[in-house]
């Protein structure tokens, strides 16, 4: 393990140097830098892939070691993967820039026709459909608000004739309870007679 950890470890500083020749590498071989750095990179992958197994299987009191000394190269790694990115980001907007601008300067203006016409028919037509469907849309929303008054005072007749039917079914049981009390003295006062 330790062989092949100090060689990805002698890998990973070989790609930092190379990462700093990138700028200063002319524009037709920039390209064969970049992918011989990307592939190196992913031949650092592929060995850290090994060394994690190789951590896994350490001795238990050095284990934990062995996997900081792996992630630490995994994170110096992916720092090299995304420095490498965004150069090619870089230079990728870069070469575009200068596409467009050879674009620009090559292009050729010329005046406007004598017969210039702006076309308003499209364009109050547009207006006019706009018109339309605001219109429409406060429409809709009128006819929201009618139905949600409408609800309401559906709710508020429901209320009344919940509350009346309520105290018509009090009033019953107080009236049944109104006879059965006088029934009940009218017993009494009947026994305590006789």
């Amino acid at each position: 393990m330790e062989t092949l950890y100090h060689q990805t470890n002698k890998q990973i500083q070989e790609v930092q140097s190379q990462m700093g020749n990138l700028e200063r590498t002319d524009r037709d071989s920039v390209h064969l830098l970049e992918n011989e750095l990307q592939a190196r990179i992913d031949q650092i992958f592929n060995h850290l892939e090994r060394l994690e197994i190789l951590a896994s299987k350490e001795p238990p009191n050095r284990r934990q070691n062995a996997k900081l000394r792996v992630d630490q190269l995994k994170y110096d790694v992916q720092h090299l993967r995304t420095a490498l990115q965004n150069f090619q980001h870089r230079r990728y907007a870069r070469e575009a820039q200068e596409r467009e601008r050879e674009e620009l300067l090559s292009r050729t203006f010329t005046t406007n026709d004598a017969d210039t016409s702006i076309p308003i028919d499209e364009t109050l037509q547009f207006n006019t459909n706009l018109h339309n469907a605001h219109r429409g849309m406060d429409d809709l929303l009128g006819s929201g608000s009618s139905i949600l008054n409408g609800l309401r005072d559906q709710r508020s007749t429901l209320k009344v004739c919940v509350i009346s039917k309520y105290m018509r079914d009090k009033a019953k049981v107080y009236e049944h309870l109104f006879s059965l009390r006088k029934k009940f003295y009218s017993r009494i006062n009947l026994i305590s007679i006789s």
